[in-house]
């Protein structure tokens, strides 16, 4: 067997089978976000946790598609990019996922029925950096358009601060104007876990910019 037989022999029948994983779990967040506002605001109670219960079937979604990824890393001798930041960058992602089913599940578990204009707002930047994920990843098949990948990562890492912004003032009004303990642990866990997320979408971008750099 030539040696050109043997290297032909690890490299992936399809050299972009990555490709359409990434956008996969890109995708599912903006789904995850958009199930996350609708239950929000949402006033039936019943029909919230039905979407709460949804968030947690894309949460299993995207466990799926992180863990195939992971095959295929383990199947696929050649990858498109460093092994390393395809796992960082899956892991990054499968964060944010993890942090909007975490917080409906104590919304859930808390039986938080109030839903404040923080708790709204902060949703709605995960929902932006989202899709800014999105668009970043559906760049990344031949990082031919370097510059948008870089202005999406510019855009998350803006909206992150906005993030903190409305995270800080909101948990600073809690204790303002909130008279119930419990409530002010409810809600600062709540919006804790909302702003969490919203980092780790600035995780994702960092990566992304460590990708650019590698392959740029």
């Amino acid at each position: 067997m030539s040696l050109n037989s043997i290297f032909q022999y690890f490299v992936p029948k399809d050299k972009k089978v990555f490709f359409p994983l990434f956008e996969q779990v890109a995708g599912n967040l903006i789904v995850m976000s958009n199930v996350l506002l609708e239950a929000l605001n949402t006033p039936d109670l019943q029909k919230r946790e039905e979407l709460y219960n949804q968030i947690d079937k894309l949460e299993n979604h995207a466990d799926e598609i992180t863990h195939q990824i992971y095959l295929e890393l383990s199947k696929n001798f050649i990858t498109p990019f460093d092994r390393e930041d395809i796992a960082t960058l899956t892991n990054a992602i499968d964060d944010v996922a993890d942090y909007i089913q975490g917080t409906v599940n104590r919304m859930s578990l808390y039986k938080v029925e109030k839903i404040t204009q923080p708790i709204i707002k902060l949703s709605e930047l995960i929902l932006l950096s989202s899709i800014e994920i999105d668009k970043a990843v559906r760049e990344l098949k031949d990082l031919k358009n370097i510059r948008s990948i870089a202005d999406s990562c510019t855009r998350i890492n803006t909206l992150e601060s906005q993030a903190d912004d409305v995270f800080n003032r909101a948990v600073a009004d809690l204790f303002l104007y909130e008279k119930d303990a419990i409530n002010i642990i409810k809600y600062q866990e709540v919006l804790a876990n909302l702003e969490t997320a919203t980092d780790k979408c600035e995780d994702v971008a960092n990566v992304l910019e460590t990708i650019l750099v590698k392959n740029a």
